[in-house]
């Protein structure tokens, strides 16, 4: 949701506020004091309250300069008129292109007036100046740039990432005419159904906790606190979470001070009346302006949203360009990296830098100042895997086709469904007291490397059941969702299922020289630690959780009956991956992803509020016979 690590906080200036985003080798350091006025505004709402914003006003004014705006909870710091930020707007080409940007703290936070709401649901039908949501504070605060601040040209663009990314949707609605462009990238926008909170209805305990040690309630008008790195007692997330226990343990020791935020994430565990107006999908209509989505494959925090703001403007607001951009990066990489690689998967070429000068840059300077005229394909993704940008006239692509991979016995995956009438299933022992770890390493924070990261550490336990293909005799492009059919039975009451789709490397598979700047291998002077073998890496793709007690509806959980068959179907966000010749293609499934995810004490209870006691070894059974065949549906191109 927000960047949701703690890292977030503790680079507040720099990691996600406007100004964020690295140089991409410039001829000349760009100089935002040189080439820019500074002024603070505090813009009046129409119901009274002022919202605290930075304007960034050219000093060359031989011509006339669209506002580029982005609102944010994360503070526009720095604050005063003589106190600068290093950069400004999405990418340094922005900076030296002239616009007059715009630095919102949102109602609620930091220097704004007014109380601040956890995703401010959407008043569709506003029946007084007291109706008020983000569409509106957009629509007062670009009324009142227009008469206020000189030389605007009249056109107004809005940008955001992650919780920006969400204020940036939300904004849209019922767009003011002076709006002409808008970027949501990795906004949130429902967060229990696949974005921050809730992946499958299970709780995300490892990023939520990481966030929320530090988003708290503000007695606004404030300034940012200069609060230190939380104190885990040890590098090893895992060990920190298993010994404090059941959720209940964590809100008590961390968050009893806390009368929402972390204990509304926590203590609302189905789709209810508090969830459901914060979805935001529902609401994106009467929407003027170009909009273009931004996501990334490896996103830890929102994966679901930029599909969801995409398709739900693609139904709602015909007659506008509507695209959806989606390259190999985490949260906010494209804004922050250069997208070469993540971790040890690679990309062969810097993916991010690619984005920000062609695709975002020409995208704002079509739109806000008429300069070019060639419009932007509808979707725009990388394909990992060929390493190549491609272009699509819808998303998922039209020629991508639904077939499904079937478990097999011994352990084999296939195209072909089992022909076997005999009831056949394979079985594990999940126990939340030893669950399976989602990295092989010690981390407090999640690592955003974890989107890609070698599985076959999980791959040897006896409580992950592996299924893979022979190696591929020619190339597998997957674009689209991931949906798992399984099914199941346990002896507890409630259970998770993990599904993890993986790509297989070769044996042969060449590893990546090392050389110094002049070229040369390293000189070896003592002997290195262990590196990662690239032969035979297992790179997750894709993983998400399914908790069995949602199989028939996230509103109203239902127990499973112990040793009784039943079909658990969802659905993953999506992939765009081609699994070369040789490679295989792998489906992981397993009970426990710690921390990520919270443990599921594998009885029916309100899991807040589970005992220890409530935590209970379980079997699973994941069935693959003719009569009841688990697999996963992906979406394959022809």
């Amino acid at each position: 949701m927000r960047l949701r690590i703690a890292l977030l906080f503790i680079v507040l200036s720099t990691a996600l506020a406007p100004q964020a985003w690295p140089q991409a080798k410039p001829a000349e350091e760009f100089n935002v004091r040189e080439h820019y006025t500074k002024y603070e505004y505090r813009i009046p709402m129409r119901d009274g309250v002022h919202l605290f914003t930075a304007v960034y006003v050219p000093k060359d004014a031989s011509v006339a300069y669209p506002f580029l705006v982005n609102r944010t909870p994360y503070s526009v710091a720095p604050y005063g008129e003589d106190h600068y930020p290093s950069r400004v707007g999405p990418s340094e080409a922005f900076a030296r292109s002239g616009y007059i940007f715009v630095d919102q703290d949102v109602r609620g936070r930091y220097m704004s007036e007014g109380k601040f709401v956890e995703m401010r649901p959407h008043i569709d039908e506003k029946h007084s100046k007291q109706d008020v949501d983000d569409s509106s504070d957009f629509y007062d605060t670009i009324e009142w740039l227009l008469h206020n601040v000189p030389n605007n040209n009249g056109k107004v663009g809005i940008w955001g990432i992650s919780y920006p990314g969400f204020f940036t949707s939300a904004s849209i609605i019922d767009s003011h005419p002076a709006l002409k462009a808008a970027s949501p990238q990795a906004p949130m926008t429902d967060l229990f159904m696949g974005d921050d909170a809730y992946h499958g209805g299970a709780f995300m305990l490892n990023a939520n906790f990481g966030f929320y040690v530090f988003f708290k309630p503000l007695e606004n008008p404030t300034l940012p606190p200069n609060l230190p790195p939380f104190e885990y007692g040890t590098p090893s997330g895992y060990d920190f979470f298993l010994k404090l226990g059941p959720l209940a343990n964590i809100t008590a020791r961390y968050f009893h001070d806390q009368g929402f935020l972390w204990n509304d994430q926590v203590g609302h565990t189905t789709y209810d009346d508090y969830w459901k107006p914060r979805n935001l999908a529902p609401h994106l209509k009467n929407i003027h302006c170009a909009v273009l989505t931004v996501g990334g494959w490896f996103d830890a925090e929102d994966l679901s949203g930029p599909f969801k703001v995409f398709r739900s403007i693609e139904q709602n607001d015909p007659g506008i360009y509507n695209g959806l951009v989606e390259g190999p990066w985490v949260h906010g990489g494209w804004s922050r990296f250069e997208g070469d690689h993540l971790g040890s998967a690679s990309f062969a070429a810097k993916t991010a830098e690619y984005f920000r000068d062609n695709i975002q840059f020409p995208f704002f300077e079509k739109h806000l100042k008429g300069k070019g005229t060639e419009e932007l394909p509808k979707a725009y993704a990388f394909e990992t895997g060929t390493n190549v940008w491609r272009k699509y006239p819808s998303w998922p692509p039209p020629n991508a086709k639904s077939r499904v991979l079937y478990f097999q016995e011994h352990g084999g995956l296939s195209f072909v469904a089992p022909e076997s009438q005999q009831e056949a299933f394979d079985e594990y022992v999940s126990d939340p007291a030893r669950p399976v770890p989602y990295i092989d390493y010690a981390a407090t924070h999640v690592p955003q490397e974890y989107m890609v990261s070698d599985q076959r550490f999980a791959s040897t336990r006896p409580d992950v059941l592996v299924y893979q293909t022979p190696p591929l005799e020619q190339d597998v492009t997957i674009a689209g969702p991931i949906s798992p059919h399984l099914f199941v039975s346990t002896t507890g009451t409630d259970s998770d299922f993990v599904v993890k789709i993986v790509d297989v490397y070769p044996p042969d598979y060449p590893q990546p020289e090392t050389k110094t700047e002049s070229g040369t291998p390293p000189r070896q002077t003592d002997i290195p630690p262990p590196r990662i073998v690239l032969a035979g890496y297992q790179q997750l793709l894709r993983g998400w959780p399914m908790r069995a007690k949602f199989r028939n509806s996230f509103e109203k959980p239902e127990p499973m009956v112990p040793g009784q068959v039943e079909g658990v179907n969802f659905t993953a966000p999506d992939i765009n991956h081609t699994f070369r010749r040789n490679h295989r293609i792998m489906i992981q499934v397993q009970s426990t992803w710690f921390p990520l995810i919270d443990r599921n004490p594998q009885t029916f209870v309100n899991i807040p509020d589970a005992k220890p006691e409530d935590f209970k070894k379980a079997t699973q059974r994941v069935y693959r016979g003719k009569g009841n065949a688990s697999g996963v549906t992906v979406q394959v191109l022809e």
